[in-house]
């Protein structure tokens, strides 16, 4: 495996047949992994991106605090059969200091975790965009996890008429139900119990098909403070009356915002 951080080595890295990226902000995991292993299974080379993005963090959000696990990742990439890891410095990414143009993610990127965290979608569809004209590769994975941030690369490429397959992969949960985040590790123990309850909410809403059985859920563990529960389609626009559908939900446990999601199929 090999590991280059400026532009010049990264485009001298050649890499045989088909390539598949996946782009990481380090502090890989299990779900991180299963990315790999998807792209290791269909294509024929395996591109690693390791960077922190600093745009798409708030001025009150823990750009400062998030976790750099460089080594551990570097040997879970290699775990994994990655044959070339692109980890950029900020100045290599962004020479000219933060980009004055940036992708406008449009009525999507406002609602949900948009609303939320403003400006959170220009800085990864810019960040994305960035990578995906730098790695030039033929397939992207992403995790179904961050739901809205896949339908909106999916949106971007194929509305900038980018030739890759954006592929999704699903969630991975811990045995208990718990999707797995890079920020988990900010849960003490009592918060880690009283975060299972937005997987439990979301069970509860595939169930019965209604957000009410969820925010039941929600607020039989009211030190957790719901940020939305909603019922969507596929797509993110309005809950259809029948067939498939999406449950999403955000929520912050003492310090850490978390989100999840799950596919419904409404009878």
């Amino acid at each position: 495996m090999r590991v280059v951080s400026d532009r010049a080595d990264l485009r001298s890295a050649s890499l045989p047949g088909d390539v598949a990226v996946v782009m990481t902000m380090g502090a890989l995991h299990e779900g991180h992994a299963a990315l790999l292993r998807r792209a290791r299974a269909e294509a024929k080379s395996v591109l690693m991106t390791l960077f922190v993005n600093p745009l798409q963090f708030g001025p009150n959000e823990d750009f400062d605090r998030y976790p750099r696990t460089m080594e551990a990742d570097l040997e879970l990439a290699r775990a994994e059969g990655v044959d070339l890891v692109f980890a950029p410095t900020r100045e290599v990414m962004y020479p000219q200091g933060e980009p004055s143009v940036r992708v406008e993610p449009g009525p999507l990127g406002a609602v949900l975790e948009g609303a939320s965290r403003p400006g959170f979608f220009h800085g990864v569809l810019t960040v994305v965009n960035k990578l995906l004209q730098l790695t030039r590769p033929d397939y992207a994975y992403f995790g179904e996890k961050d739901y809205q941030q896949l339908t909106l690369i999916r949106a971007m490429v194929r509305d900038f008429d980018l030739p890759i397959d954006v592929r999704g992969v699903p969630t991975v949960r811990e045995a208990d139900g718990l999707a797995l985040s890079s920020r988990n590790r900010y849960l003490s123990p009592p918060e880690r119990q009283s975060a299972l309850v937005l997987s439990r909410a979301l069970r509860a809403t595939a169930a019965t098909g209604s957000i009410e059985a969820g925010l039941a859920e929600f607020a039989a563990v009211p030190e957790v403070k719901l940020d939305y529960l909603v019922l969507t389609d596929p797509m993110l626009g309005p809950a259809p009356d029948h067939g498939p559908a999406r449950a999403l939900t955000a929520a912050r446990v003492g310090s850490t915002r978390l989100i999840d999601n799950v596919g419904v199929e409404l009878p």
